[in-house]
C-alpha cells in the first residue's frame, strides 16, 4: 500500500473483506467531543498509534485519518512505520471523507463505544439463523472489526450479557432487537447512524427473509435457502458466522455493483 490513500479508493473498500484496518488518529480531545467516525475506524492515540492493535490485527496493512490528513496523521504513519507496519495516510482526513459522502457511525450508539482497546462483546440465541448471522456481519464490517459474539442458550442471554458486561441482541426486551415491523438488523442500522444506500436495501432483503414477508424483496428466498441450509449443514454457531460472513459479504457486493446486471444466456437450439 502506498503512502496515501485516497478517499474514494478506501470508500470503495468498505464494507468488505479487503478492507485494511482503520485507525482514527485524531487528538484525544477532538475524538472525544466528535459526534462521527469513519464506519469501522477503531481509535488510537496518534503517539502511540499501534498499542493494542498488534495483537488484535498483526498482519496489516493499516489506514490513518485525523481531521484534515495533516501532522497528526503523518506522526501515526511514521511511528507504525517505525514499528514495522505498513500504513497510509487518509488524503484529506474525516473532513474529505464526509465531503465524499463516505459511510460513517455514530459514537452515540446505546450501550457500546467501539474503537476502544478493548474490542465489545455480543451474545444472542443459539443456532443463528438471519438477523443473528447479518448483525455480526454488520459489527464487524461498519462498527467494530474485533467485536466478539457468543451464542448461547436463549434461556441465558441476558444473565449471560450481564456477568460478561456483554451487549445482549436479538432476543425481547432488549434495545438491539426488533421494533414494530422492523428487525434487529434495522435497528442496528438506525442506532449506528449509517446511511448507505447499499445497506438499506440488505435491510429490506434481511427484514423479508427475517420475517417471513418474502413479498418485500425478492431476493429474500435465496436469502432463506442459504440461511436454513447453512444453519442445517454446519453446527458450530462460530463456524456459521464465518460462513455466513461470505453470504453477506457477496449481497453487499451485489447491491453495491450488480444490482441493474442480468445473465439471460441463451442456448442454441
Amino acid at each position: 500500500m502506498p503512502g496515501r490513500i485516497t478517499v474514494q479508493k478506501l470508500i470503495s473498500l468498505v464494507g468488505t473483506d479487503r478492507c485494511p484496518m482503520i485507525v482514527d488518529v485524531r487528538r484525544s480531545a477532538v475524538f472525544q467531543v466528535a459526534s462521527t467516525r469513519i464506519a469501522g475506524a477503531v481509535w488510537r492515540n496518534h503517539m502511540d498509534p499501534q498499542d493494542g492493535l498488534m495483537h488484535l490485527y498483526p498482519r496489516g496493512p493499516l489506514v490513518v485519518y485525523c481531521v484534515h490528513g495533516h501532522n497528526v496523521s503523518e506522526i501515526a504513519a511514521a511511528k507504525l512505520a517505525a514499528a514495522g507496519v505498513e500504513a497510509a495516510v487518509l488524503e484529506g482526513g474525516i473532513e474529505a471523507w464526509i465531503a465524499a459522502g463516505g459511510p460513517v457511525v455514530s459514537r452515540a450508539a446505546r450501550d457500546v463505544e467501539p474503537g476502544l482497546p478493548v474490542p465489545s462483546l455480543w451474545v444472542t440465541r443459539e443456532r443463528p439463523k438471519i438477523d443473528r448471522i447479518a448483525c455480526p456481519w454488520l459489527v464487524r464490517r461498519f462498527f467494530d472489526p474485533f467485536a466478539i459474539f457468543h451464542f448461547v442458550d436463549a434461556v441465558w442471554v441476558k444473565d449471560v450479557a450481564a456477568e460478561m458486561g456483554a451487549i445482549p441482541f436479538d432476543i425481547d426486551d432488549v434495545h438491539y432487537s426488533h421494533q414494530g415491523e422492523q428487525c434487529t438488523f434495522d435497528t442496528m442500522l438506525s442506532e449506528f447512524g449509517l446511511i448507505d444506500p447499499a445497506l438499506l436495501r440488505i435491510a429490506q432483503i434481511v427484514r423479508a427473509a427475517d420475517t417471513a414477508r418474502l413479498d418485500l424483496a425478492p431476493q429474500a428466498a435465496g436469502l432463506l435457502a442459504l440461511s436454513l441450509g447453512l444453519s442445517a449443514t454446519e453446527g458450530d454457531d462460530l463456524k456459521q458466522l464465518d460462513k455466513g460472513m461470505v453470504i453477506y459479504d457477496a449481497l453487499y457486493g451485489w447491491c453495491r455493483h450488480g444490482v441493474g446486471e442480468t445473465h439471460n444466456r441463451s442456448v442454441a437450439g
